[in-house]
């Protein structure tokens, strides 16, 4: 198992960004696909984006494709969430997860380790 702390959410205006990190601990980081979801309140846990193992391949939802870029430094055993014009309803909990191999990417069952989340707040 690894274990993954998110850290980086807050308080802000719309069209502000943030940067959110995933630090990992226990296992090789680089030996496992990341993936960020966010679960808006009293709503499904949704997929982000994704990235693999080396950093060189990323994917992105829809809703958030060129505004969102996920990168990671296996050095620092850390993921990052870089999110600029940020909207209101990119308001969520955001949590990263991470698997050797998860299939399909996009779908949460597919990681079997998650950080505690982090709240990102977009204000209108």
């Amino acid at each position: 198992q690894v274990l993954l702390v998110e850290s980086g959410g807050g308080l802000v205006q719309a069209g502000a960004s943030l940067r959110l990190s995933c630090t990992a601990s226990g296992r090789t980081f680089s030996n496992y696909v990341v993936g960020w979801f966010r679960q808006a309140h009293g709503k499904e846990r949704v997929f982000v984006g994704s990235i693999t193992w080396g950093g060189v391949s990323t994917d992105y939802a829809d809703s958030v494709k060129g505004r969102f870029t996920i990168s990671r430094d296996n050095t620092k055993n850390t993921a990052y969430l870089q999110m600029n014009t940020l909207k209101p309803e990119d308001t969520a909990v955001y949590y990263c997860a991470a698997a050797r191999d998860p299939r399909p990417r996009r779908v949460p069952g597919s990681y079997d380790n998650w950080g505690q989340g982090t709240q990102v707040t977009v204000s209108s």
